[in-house]
């Protein structure tokens, strides 16, 4: 059963700009492993801007909910490249309340957007 869907756009230049502004902003948006390609590489403004819009899914997908913590939501990616989300802290305790057993992700950019859509299930 479907509880939620979410999606979310982000301008990639605009979101540039405000992690370029805002001193500490990529800090409390994302945890470390989520700024770094495995590779050891700085991960693309592309990249970040759709994790971004994958959080922004994600709380949209649970309601929009006050009190969710950015950092307690984390877009990993899976050897084969797929994108997969993992919840704790506030994010997981809304999700368990909602009755939330599954999150799908899917991320995509192009054309200077960055786009992101999350299923909750059941």
């Amino acid at each position: 059963m479907i509880i939620g869907v979410g999606i979310d756009v982000a301008e990639i230049d605009r979101f540039d700009d405000a992690l370029r502004r805002t001193p500490g902003l990529a800090d409390r948006l994302f945890v470390e492993r989520e700024l770094w390609l495995p590779s050891g590489e700085r991960r693309g403004m592309a990249s970040l801007a759709a994790r971004f819009a994958a959080k922004e899914a994600l709380a949209k997908s649970l309601g929009a909910p006050g009190g969710l913590r950015w950092t307690d939501a984390e877009i990993l990616t899976e050897p084969t490249g797929r994108p997969r989300l993992s919840v704790r802290g506030t994010v997981a305790v809304c999700a368990q309340r909602l009755g939330v057993r599954g999150l799908h992700v899917s991320l995509s950019h192009d054309a200077g957007v960055a786009s992101a859509v999350v299923i909750a299930e059941g």
